[in-house]
């Protein structure tokens, strides 16, 4: 089966320095119909002004992979670790036992889009950690890219649940199928562009959830960016 979340149903913020839309319940919107999916509990498409940002704010139990679409992206938190993350560059942070961070947009001239994404840990009071990978776009070009697992395969960030998450770069006409295992689901978001998802026509912002199909098929209709996340 699959169910197909519009961009325009997702819920809205607008704080002026930044605009968020949130496939998921998160802060003032709450639906209790879209409250994750699987392990996968937050997806907020954030766009930052110049110079600004979120202040120091902590969080635990809690596995935070951040992705940046355009711009960059300024990481700063307790345990010592700070960075920039840019275009192809996938930073995962492990809260566990309790984290502070802050996240500011690098640049005083431009803005910042990218996505933050929550899923739940297998365990708590985990030790946290912080990890910063880049991947070439050559690397998702017309193909899957597993960025982030449970095992840190094919050298991806690790993130401490049952979760692989790929991403993937598609022009008009290029065509990639996944196949998932017996038991397992998916969530695919189309961060940018458009593409035809399983004979599905979807638009920047959808989101696709996935139960009893074993075959996901994609191919581009305008310069997309995709994520695929197979699930527990």
């Amino acid at each position: 089966m699959l169910t197909i979340r519009r961009a325009g149903e997702r819920g809205a913020a607008n704080h002026g320095w930044l605009q968020s839309r949130h496939s998921f319940s998160f802060g003032d919107y709450h639906d209790p119909k879209h409250m994750g999916f699987r392990g996968l509990r937050v997806i907020n498409d954030d766009r930052v002004q110049p110079a600004m940002g979120f202040p120091t704010h902590s969080h635990r139990d809690m596995e935070i992979v951040s992705y940046v679409l355009e711009g960059a992206l300024a990481h700063k938190d307790s345990t010592g670790n700070s960075g920039v993350i840019r275009p192809g560059d996938v930073q995962a942070m492990s809260a566990g036992t309790g984290i502070a961070h802050s996240e500011f947009n690098a640049s005083d001239k431009e803005p910042v889009h990218f996505l933050q994404l929550w899923m739940l840990p297998s365990e708590q009071n985990l030790v946290p950690t912080y990890e910063q990978k880049t991947f070439a776009d050559s690397e998702k070009r017309g193909r899957f890219r597993l960025i982030a697992s449970p095992d840190g395969a094919e050298n991806s960030v690790t993130i401490h649940t049952d979760i692989r998450l790929y991403a993937g770069l598609f022009d008009c006409g290029e065509h990639a199928v996944f196949q998932l295992k017996s038991g397992r689901f998916a969530w695919v978001h189309v961060a940018r562009g458009a593409a035809m998802f399983n004979e599905q026509s979807l638009e920047q912002g959808d989101g696709v959830a996935i139960d009893g199909e074993m075959e996901i098929a994609v191919t581009g209709a305008r310069g997309s960016e995709i994520l695929l996340f197979d699930l527990a």
